[in-house]
């Protein structure tokens, strides 16, 4: 069976810009075309196209996936690599998940001490505007400004 870009993309859940991009980078092979230049994808594109798209909402960057789908290529192979590959992942979702523990507690705390008055007193924007009296030195991963900026 041959899928336009178009049925691919609704059988897989993906933008037609994403397809592009990921035959753009190698990470799909490029498709047969039609006589009149029309994209033709196999069921091989499917499946891997959703391998894809599960990698991703699995938040594997792009070079891993690239790795994962050439160690593919040798199904008799050790799955080690696979498996180190993994574990890193969930080590960078666990380290995601402390930030994201530490920004929720930051914001509830600058919200506790919300007193709903006007904006010239308002604590919420006091705290963003004053990283010094933040719990936490570090939210989201974002680089801390030595000055806070005016508003």
């Amino acid at each position: 069976m041959r899928f336009t870009i178009g049925k691919l993309a609704k059988a897989t859940d993906v933008l037609v810009t994403t397809i592009r991009y990921y035959e753009s980078i190698g990470l799909l092979d490029e498709p047969d075309r039609s006589e009149s230049g029309q994209r033709l994808y196999t069921e091989d594109a499917v499946e891997r196209l959703a391998f894809i798209r599960h990698a991703r909402d699995l938040g594997f960057p792009v070079e891993t996936i690239r790795e994962l789908i050439a160690l593919q290529i040798d199904p008799g192979q050790d799955c080690e690599r696979v498996d180190e590959i993994a574990r890193h992942q969930l080590g960078e979702v666990q380290r995601r998940i402390a930030q994201l523990k530490s920004l929720e507690t930051e914001l509830k705390r600058m919200l506790s001490s919300c007193e709903a008055g006007k904006i010239a007193s308002c604590s919420v924007l006091a705290a963003l505007g004053h990283h010094e009296g933040c719990l936490h030195d570090e939210h989201g991963g974002q680089e801390v400004l030595a000055k806070p900026p005016s508003i």
